[in-house]
């Protein structure tokens, strides 16, 4: 049978662009090897999590030109403590048990490595949130 880690690591994407060498740093490499796969595995929620954070917040977000949208993404996850706790969540919730002792000797670090990922990737799809205000 099975462990839940084995069940984790299984199921993440493998990112071909997510090197690793002996230069590489711990934090780095957690980033490559743990954060950025959960990232692409997780991206379908990490959106709607924000498309509701938008919707809650009156959905100012669509009143605002293109950089300040972006700006805007930036600012929630950096200074919404809930909204940055319920990302963490979504990343942490896919840790293997080892995984999580890496992160707790850490943490500090690899949350704002979660952060930049996460405002990244919501950057990178903002059209996303204009399709979902559409319909």
């Amino acid at each position: 049978m099975k462990t839940r880690s084995e069940y984790l690591t299984e199921i993440r994407p493998t990112i071909a662009g997510a090197r690793v060498t002996t230069l590489t740093s711990s934090e780095e490499s957690f980033q490559n090897n743990t954060l950025r796969p959960i990232a692409k595995l997780q991206n379908d929620i990490l959106l709607e999590i924000f498309k509701d954070y938008i919707k809650k917040r009156k959905n100012v977000y669509h009143t605002l030109s293109h950089q300040k949208q972006a700006d805007y993404i930036e600012h929630a996850i950096k200074h919404d403590s809930k909204l940055r706790n319920m990302i963490k969540g979504v990343f942490l919730g896919h840790f293997t048990i080892d995984e999580y002792f890496k992160y707790q000797n850490d943490s500090r670090a690899l949350n704002k490595r979660i952060t930049n990922l996460t405002i990244e990737r919501l950057k990178s799809q903002m059209q996303y949130f204009d399709k979902a205000f559409a319909s």
